[in-house]
């Protein structure tokens, strides 16, 4: 399916009261399952004629997801994807471990961990499938979820926008199935001890395979930029 067919299918999530923000989360998800590749550009036509919105409306969700780091406008060319720097990523990895391990941390008895074990089964049927790219999208909800185990509202929206600007990074990867396959048995383990409510081996566990993924990513990238 092309990418303006994948766009036209979340026609129906902004329905008759859709607005500038709802519309910038269509994008920012797509963005977060790699529809939409660094330096691509955005055709602001091919969204009107997708999505059922305004022209204003399109530019306003463009310039939100410019402040939000996700694109960037380039005079007399149009919006394009960002592409990011090594610097970048090591941010992007700051802010996670602060958001995650803290949310793991604060655990004061077994939590809720639908949301968790839903994507680690999306992530098991993506490897059948052979999808890796799906597989790197169930990674993204699994860590969406053991953000949500804060109850903070603010930290799954900047969550959100973490994990998007992360998808970027992605690309850069040559073999995605080497860098999302390993990390399925991980979050399993994770998910094993989240589900205990034992905060400082589940946060202890975390910090080290979110330091192994940094290293793993910061690497693949500094070979990408170097070729």
């Amino acid at each position: 399916m092309s990418p303006d067919a994948e766009l036209a299918a979340d026609r129906g999530l902004l329905g008759r009261t859709s607005t500038v923000e709802r519309l910038a989360d269509v994008l920012r998800s797509r963005i977060t399952e790699g529809y939409f590749q660094p330096g691509e550009r955005l055709a602001e036509d091919s969204i009107v004629a997708a999505l059922g919105v305004s022209r204003n409306t399109v530019r306003e969700a463009f310039r939100l997801l410019t402040h939000e780091r996700l694109l960037v406008h380039e005079l007399n060319r149009g919006v394009f994807v960002c592409k990011l720097t090594v610097e970048d990523l090591v941010d992007l990895y700051r802010v996670r471990k602060l958001l995650e391990c803290g949310a793991v941390r604060g655990l004061a008895g077994p939590p809720a961990t639908d949301a968790m074990t839903a994507a680690v089964k999306q992530g098991e049927e993506a490897v059948l499938a052979q999808d890796w790219r799906g597989l790197g999208t169930a990674n993204m909800l699994f860590h969406q979820g053991i953000t949500a185990l804060a109850g903070s509202s603010r930290m799954d929206e900047l969550m959100r926008g973490v994990l998007a600007e992360l998808r970027l990074h992605f690309h850069s990867m040559k073999d995605p199935r080497r860098l999302h396959e390993p990390y399925l048995e991980r979050n399993r383990e994770i998910l094993a001890v989240i589900a205990t409510g034992d905060g400082e081996s589940a946060e202890r566990l975390l910090r080290t395979y979110l330091d192994d993924s940094e290293h793993q990513l910061v690497e693949a990238y500094q070979a990408f930029a170097d070729r």
